[in-house]
Protein backbone atom coordinates (compact mmCIF):
# COMPACT_ATOMS: atom_id res chain seq x y z
CA UNK A 1 0.00 0.00 0.00
CA UNK A 2 1.05 3.42 -0.27
CA UNK A 3 2.17 5.45 2.52
CA UNK A 4 1.80 8.91 2.56
CA UNK A 5 2.82 11.73 5.44
CA UNK A 6 0.14 14.34 6.48
CA UNK A 7 2.20 17.23 7.63
CA UNK A 8 1.06 19.54 9.93
CA UNK A 9 2.34 20.90 13.18
CA UNK A 10 1.45 18.85 15.63
CA UNK A 11 0.15 15.62 15.85
CA UNK A 12 -3.38 17.10 17.13
CA UNK A 13 -6.52 16.74 15.17
CA UNK A 14 -8.30 19.80 16.91
CA UNK A 15 -6.85 22.32 14.69
CA UNK A 16 -7.24 21.39 11.15
CA UNK A 17 -10.87 20.33 10.80
CA UNK A 18 -10.12 18.83 7.29
CA UNK A 19 -7.12 16.44 8.38
CA UNK A 20 -9.95 13.69 8.59
CA UNK A 21 -11.49 14.28 5.53
CA UNK A 22 -8.57 14.10 3.59
CA UNK A 23 -6.88 11.22 5.69
CA UNK A 24 -10.81 9.04 4.74
CA UNK A 25 -10.30 9.97 1.24
CA UNK A 26 -6.65 8.66 0.88
CA UNK A 27 -7.95 5.47 2.40
CA UNK A 28 -10.73 5.05 0.40
CA UNK A 29 -8.19 5.81 -2.63
CA UNK A 30 -5.56 3.02 -1.19
CA UNK A 31 -3.47 5.47 0.26
CA UNK A 32 -2.37 5.19 3.92
CA UNK A 33 -2.11 8.28 5.53
CA UNK A 34 0.06 9.14 8.65
CA UNK A 35 -0.09 13.00 10.43
CA UNK A 36 3.18 13.97 11.20
CA UNK A 37 5.14 17.42 12.47
CA UNK A 38 7.19 18.54 10.08
CA UNK A 39 9.62 19.44 12.76
CA UNK A 40 9.63 15.98 14.52
CA UNK A 41 13.07 14.85 14.47
CA UNK A 42 12.02 11.41 15.21
CA UNK A 43 10.66 11.32 11.61
CA UNK A 44 12.51 9.17 8.81
CA UNK A 45 10.75 10.85 5.89
CA UNK A 46 12.12 8.28 3.36
CA UNK A 47 9.58 5.64 4.46
CA UNK A 48 6.73 7.58 2.89
CA UNK A 49 5.89 7.80 -0.52
CA UNK A 50 4.98 11.59 -0.87
CA UNK A 51 5.31 13.47 1.95
CA UNK A 52 1.76 16.29 1.75
CA UNK A 53 2.40 19.76 3.32
CA UNK A 54 -0.72 20.78 4.90
CA UNK A 55 -1.30 22.39 8.34
CA UNK A 56 1.98 23.56 9.20
CA UNK A 57 0.48 26.88 10.58
CA UNK A 58 3.39 27.55 12.79
CA UNK A 59 6.16 28.20 9.91
CA UNK A 60 5.93 31.86 9.62
CA UNK A 61 8.31 32.36 12.68
CA UNK A 62 10.23 29.95 11.82
CA UNK A 63 10.46 30.05 8.35
CA UNK A 64 14.36 29.15 7.41
CA UNK A 65 13.98 26.47 9.79
CA UNK A 66 11.02 25.30 7.44
CA UNK A 67 12.55 25.86 4.13
CA UNK A 68 15.55 23.62 5.23
CA UNK A 69 13.48 20.87 6.42
CA UNK A 70 11.22 21.00 3.04
CA UNK A 71 14.49 20.69 0.49
CA UNK A 72 15.63 18.21 3.09
CA UNK A 73 11.97 15.78 3.27
CA UNK A 74 12.31 16.94 -0.92
CA UNK A 75 15.59 14.63 -1.07
CA UNK A 76 14.28 11.29 0.52
CA UNK A 77 10.64 11.95 -0.35
CA UNK A 78 8.20 13.09 -2.83
CA UNK A 79 7.32 16.65 -1.40
CA UNK A 80 3.78 17.95 -2.32
CA UNK A 81 3.89 20.81 -2.96
CA UNK A 82 8.10 21.01 -4.01
CA UNK A 83 10.17 22.50 -1.73
CA UNK A 84 11.63 25.03 -5.05
CA UNK A 85 7.89 25.88 -5.05
CA UNK A 86 8.00 26.14 -1.19
CA UNK A 87 10.43 28.26 -0.48
CA UNK A 88 8.94 30.91 -3.14
CA UNK A 89 5.64 30.85 -2.10
CA UNK A 90 6.48 31.47 1.72
CA UNK A 91 7.61 34.93 1.01
CA UNK A 92 4.85 37.16 -0.84
CA UNK A 93 7.59 38.66 -2.72
CA UNK A 94 6.56 36.24 -5.88
CA UNK A 95 4.01 38.42 -6.75
CA UNK A 96 6.44 41.02 -8.07
CA UNK A 97 7.67 38.09 -10.66
CA UNK A 98 4.38 36.66 -11.69
CA UNK A 99 4.03 39.24 -14.55
CA UNK A 100 0.08 39.03 -13.56
CA UNK A 101 -2.72 41.68 -12.40
CA UNK A 102 -2.22 41.75 -8.26
CA UNK A 103 -3.42 44.22 -6.41
CA UNK A 104 -1.22 47.56 -6.23
CA UNK A 105 1.43 47.02 -3.80
CA UNK A 106 4.44 49.29 -2.62
CA UNK A 107 7.79 47.55 -1.41
CA UNK A 108 8.92 49.96 1.41
CA UNK A 109 8.16 52.83 3.91
CA UNK A 110 8.85 55.35 2.05
CA UNK A 111 7.06 57.54 -0.53
CA UNK A 112 3.85 55.76 -0.01
CA UNK A 113 1.31 56.22 -2.43
CA UNK A 114 -1.64 58.76 -1.85
CA UNK A 115 -4.33 56.02 -1.25
CA UNK A 116 -8.20 56.62 1.18
CA UNK A 117 -7.20 53.51 2.63
CA UNK A 118 -4.30 51.49 3.67
CA UNK A 119 -2.97 47.63 4.54
CA UNK A 120 0.38 46.94 5.83
CA UNK A 121 2.05 43.66 6.20
CA UNK A 122 5.18 41.67 5.91
CA UNK A 123 5.88 39.86 2.94
CA UNK A 124 6.44 36.91 5.77
CA UNK A 125 2.93 36.32 7.40
CA UNK A 126 -0.53 34.35 7.45
CA UNK A 127 -3.62 34.82 8.97
CA UNK A 128 -3.32 38.74 8.94
CA UNK A 129 -0.55 38.01 11.09
CA UNK A 130 1.24 41.81 12.09
CA UNK A 131 -1.36 43.43 9.48
CA UNK A 132 -2.64 46.80 9.95
CA UNK A 133 -5.70 48.67 7.99
CA UNK A 134 -5.95 52.60 8.50
CA UNK A 135 -6.94 55.70 7.06
CA UNK A 136 -3.80 57.58 8.63
CA UNK A 137 -1.00 57.69 6.35
CA UNK A 138 1.70 58.20 8.73
CA UNK A 139 0.54 55.22 10.82
CA UNK A 140 0.91 53.19 7.56
CA UNK A 141 4.34 54.25 7.06
CA UNK A 142 5.16 54.19 10.75
CA UNK A 143 4.22 50.58 10.66
CA UNK A 144 6.16 49.85 7.43
CA UNK A 145 9.37 51.22 8.65
CA UNK A 146 9.37 48.60 12.09
CA UNK A 147 8.67 45.89 9.66
CA UNK A 148 11.86 47.30 7.90
CA UNK A 149 13.51 47.67 11.24
CA UNK A 150 12.73 44.01 12.02
CA UNK A 151 14.40 43.04 8.67
CA UNK A 152 11.16 42.62 6.66
CA UNK A 153 9.65 43.27 3.59
CA UNK A 154 6.84 45.20 4.20
CA UNK A 155 3.45 45.36 1.40
CA UNK A 156 1.89 48.42 1.16
CA UNK A 157 -1.53 47.85 -0.58
CA UNK A 158 -4.77 50.30 -0.67
CA UNK A 159 -7.52 48.61 1.14
CA UNK A 160 -10.49 47.94 -1.28
CA UNK A 161 -13.71 48.30 -0.57
CA UNK A 162 -15.02 45.76 -3.36
CA UNK A 163 -14.23 42.62 -0.75
CA UNK A 164 -16.53 43.43 1.33
CA UNK A 165 -19.01 43.47 -0.99
CA UNK A 166 -18.57 41.07 -3.61
CA UNK A 167 -15.78 38.94 -1.06
CA UNK A 168 -13.00 37.08 -2.29
CA UNK A 169 -12.95 34.34 -4.57
CA UNK A 170 -10.78 31.37 -4.09
CA UNK A 171 -10.22 28.96 -7.17
CA UNK A 172 -8.92 25.68 -6.08
CA UNK A 173 -6.60 23.67 -8.10
CA UNK A 174 -6.02 20.07 -7.71
CA UNK A 175 -2.91 18.41 -10.15
CA UNK A 176 -3.65 21.46 -11.97
CA UNK A 177 -7.16 20.77 -12.90
CA UNK A 178 -9.99 23.42 -11.58
CA UNK A 179 -12.14 21.41 -8.56
CA UNK A 180 -14.42 24.06 -7.06
CA UNK A 181 -14.37 27.83 -5.90
CA UNK A 182 -15.65 29.94 -2.98
CA UNK A 183 -16.21 33.44 -2.33
CA UNK A 184 -14.27 34.05 1.45
CA UNK A 185 -15.21 37.53 3.05
CA UNK A 186 -12.21 39.70 3.51
CA UNK A 187 -9.93 39.35 6.73
CA UNK A 188 -10.05 42.62 7.50
CA UNK A 189 -13.57 43.46 6.83
CA UNK A 190 -15.72 44.59 10.18
CA UNK A 191 -16.06 42.07 12.65
CA UNK A 192 -14.35 39.97 10.74
CA UNK A 193 -12.56 36.89 12.82
CA UNK A 194 -9.76 34.36 12.20
CA UNK A 195 -12.52 31.66 12.28
CA UNK A 196 -14.20 33.25 9.77
CA UNK A 197 -11.47 32.65 7.36
CA UNK A 198 -12.29 29.13 6.81
CA UNK A 199 -16.20 30.30 5.80
CA UNK A 200 -17.32 30.39 2.63
CA UNK A 201 -19.79 29.86 0.21
CA UNK A 202 -19.86 28.08 -3.26
CA UNK A 203 -19.07 30.36 -5.83
CA UNK A 204 -19.38 29.73 -9.72
CA UNK A 205 -16.15 32.13 -11.30
CA UNK A 206 -16.61 34.27 -14.14
CA UNK A 207 -14.60 33.77 -17.27
CA UNK A 208 -12.19 36.41 -16.76
CA UNK A 209 -11.21 35.08 -13.41
CA UNK A 210 -10.78 31.70 -14.58
CA UNK A 211 -8.37 33.31 -17.28
CA UNK A 212 -6.52 34.90 -14.36
CA UNK A 213 -6.02 32.09 -12.58
CA UNK A 214 -4.88 29.55 -15.26
CA UNK A 215 -2.09 32.61 -16.16
CA UNK A 216 -1.41 32.64 -12.67
CA UNK A 217 -0.54 28.37 -12.64
CA UNK A 218 1.01 29.16 -16.06
CA UNK A 219 3.97 30.99 -14.15
CA UNK A 220 4.82 28.11 -11.90
CA UNK A 221 6.48 25.14 -12.77
CA UNK A 222 6.69 21.52 -11.43
CA UNK A 223 3.98 19.61 -9.88
CA UNK A 224 1.14 21.30 -7.78
CA UNK A 225 -0.77 18.83 -5.61
CA UNK A 226 -2.86 21.80 -4.39
CA UNK A 227 -3.25 25.63 -5.08
CA UNK A 228 -5.38 28.30 -4.22
CA UNK A 229 -5.88 31.35 -6.28
CA UNK A 230 -7.25 34.51 -4.23
CA UNK A 231 -9.06 37.08 -6.50
CA UNK A 232 -10.22 40.10 -6.34
CA UNK A 233 -11.65 42.54 -8.09
CA UNK A 234 -10.44 46.52 -8.27
CA UNK A 235 -11.91 49.49 -8.70
CA UNK A 236 -12.81 49.27 -12.29
CA UNK A 237 -13.95 45.54 -11.91
CA UNK A 238 -10.65 43.71 -13.27
CA UNK A 239 -9.92 40.39 -11.31
CA UNK A 240 -6.21 40.68 -9.12
CA UNK A 241 -4.24 38.25 -8.10
CA UNK A 242 -4.26 39.01 -4.06
CA UNK A 243 -2.25 35.51 -3.30
CA UNK A 244 -1.32 32.51 -4.86
CA UNK A 245 -1.57 29.71 -1.56
CA UNK A 246 0.83 27.09 -2.44
CA UNK A 247 2.27 25.75 1.10
CA UNK A 248 -0.54 25.01 3.94
CA UNK A 249 -3.99 26.81 1.89
CA UNK A 250 -7.13 25.81 3.42
CA UNK A 251 -8.84 24.13 0.61
CA UNK A 252 -12.54 24.55 1.57
CA UNK A 253 -13.49 20.65 1.11
CA UNK A 254 -16.62 20.65 2.56
CA UNK A 255 -18.12 23.19 0.64
CA UNK A 256 -17.84 21.40 -2.53
CA UNK A 257 -19.26 17.16 -3.10
CA UNK A 258 -16.80 14.98 -3.69
CA UNK A 259 -13.59 17.75 -3.20
CA UNK A 260 -11.51 15.49 -1.14
CA UNK A 261 -11.95 12.58 -3.43
CA UNK A 262 -10.71 14.79 -6.17
CA UNK A 263 -7.91 15.93 -4.33
CA UNK A 264 -6.64 12.21 -3.33
CA UNK A 265 -7.40 11.13 -6.60
CA UNK A 266 -4.59 14.10 -7.63
CA UNK A 267 -2.12 12.13 -5.24
CA UNK A 268 -2.55 9.37 -6.77
CA UNK A 269 -1.51 10.69 -10.27
CA UNK A 270 1.47 12.41 -8.69
CA UNK A 271 2.64 9.23 -7.13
Amino acid sequence: MTICAYVTFDDRDDHDDERELVLGAWRAAGIEGKAVSWDDPEIDWSVFDAAVIRSVWDYVGRRTEFVGWAHRAASVTKLLNPAAVIESNTDKTYLRELGVPIVPTHWSSSDLPRWDEYVVKPAISAGARDTIRTIDRAAAEAHAARLESEGRTPMVQPYLDMVETEGETSLLYFNRTFSHAVRRNAMLAPGQTLADNARAELRTPAPDQFELAEKVLAEIGGDLLYARVDLVRLADGSPALIELELTEPYLFLRYSEGAADRLARALGQLL
